[in-house]
């Protein structure tokens, strides 16, 4: 495993990832292009797995990262934090769900509960992004 304190830039890194494949794989199904789609879309399973992997060694080994935001801007990083963990958690049983249609060739549930699933896996990578973006970059906790 990679240095402890380099895992933060990694699983955002991951995260930007899993987001372009998210909106490559949405790209490719609406003009026609399956065959990309599923790539892409299996891009985006495999960078958020190993996102998953890295994220779980870093809370086992360092705990939780302090915010160091200090005035209204704690409130609002609080609230993107909040938001994107419930969105975190909800994407959990949905990805696999959406997968396991997929594989099973159920195309019209499939896509019914992509259409849930796809925005709200996008919106929990672009929030992990923003989340590390204040707390790592740019109030970082120096107490």
């Amino acid at each position: 495993m990679p240095e402890i304190t380099t895992i933060p830039h990694i699983n955002a890194s991951l995260n930007a990832l899993s987001v372009v494949f998210l909106v490559l794989g949405f790209i490719f199904i609406k003009n026609g292009h399956r065959v990309a789609h599923r790539a892409a879309m299996i891009g985006a399973l495999v960078v958020s797995a190993a996102f998953l992997v890295f994220y779980v060694y870093y809370k086992l080994n360092s705990g939780f990262a302090k915010f160091g935001g200090e005035g209204l801007i704690r409130p609002v990083y609080f609230s993107i934090l909040a938001i994107h963990v419930l969105g975190a958690i909800a994407i959990v049983p949905m990805v696999p769900m959406v997968v396991s249609r997929a594989i099973r060739g159920q195309f019209d549930r499939h896509r019914t509960l992509a259409r849930w699933t796809w925005p709200l896996w996008t919106f929990v990578g672009v929030s992990g992004v923003v989340v590390y973006w204040m707390a790592i970059r740019l109030y970082p906790y120096t107490g």
